[in-house]
């Protein structure tokens, strides 16, 4: 092997399996302005920096809603609690997408973009800047607005199946 190249490039069926082992919270991803309504499921979120608050959002170019983001450059981050799995199904299949926001209640912030109603957490951005990567551009989003719900808990996404999130009491 020629030491000035990498390792050869892991097969993408490999990788898929070892991200399954890779545990994410579960958000629903909405934008709403002059492109329409959208929104998707995601778990490929995260926090970037605070200063400004900035999350970043992977989204596949070939998905349906791409275009719709792309024009309208806001969203929300809802991330998403224990017993919202079947809204999370809803939005990452195949459901038409007036049949997705029917589904559960909707408020909006400081975008305009829809903000979950029972969400751990809700983060109102500004799209900032757009990186493409293979097939998938990352999203950098400024938070303008956020909700917390401290009542609720969280929902994860790991070994492809979705896990409520429990708070441990102390001893």
């Amino acid at each position: 092997m020629n030491p000035n190249h990498l390792a050869p490039v892991v097969e993408k069926t490999e990788f898929r399996n070892a991200m399954s082992r890779l545990g994410a919270a579960v958000n629903i991803i909405t934008t709403e302005g002059p492109a329409g309504r959208a929104g998707f499921t995601a778990s490929a979120v995260c926090s970037v920096t605070d200063s400004p608050p900035t999350l970043l959002v992977c989204l596949n170019r070939s998905a349906s809603v791409w275009p719709v983001f792309a024009e309208n450059r806001q969203l929300c981050v809802n991330t998403l609690a224990a017993g919202h799995e079947t809204l999370s199904n809803l939005f990452g299949g195949k459901t038409p997408m007036a049949e997705r926001f029917i589904a559960a209640e909707w408020s909006t912030a400081v975008t305009g973009s829809p903000v979950l109603s029972g969400a751990v957490a809700s983060f109102d951005c500004r799209i900032s800047q757009i990186v493409s990567v293979g097939t998938h551009d990352i999203l950098f989003c400024e938070v303008l607005a956020l909700v917390r719900n401290d009542d609720t808990h969280g929902l994860a996404w790991f070994d492809r199946s979705y896990h409520p999130l429990m708070r441990q009491e102390a001893c």
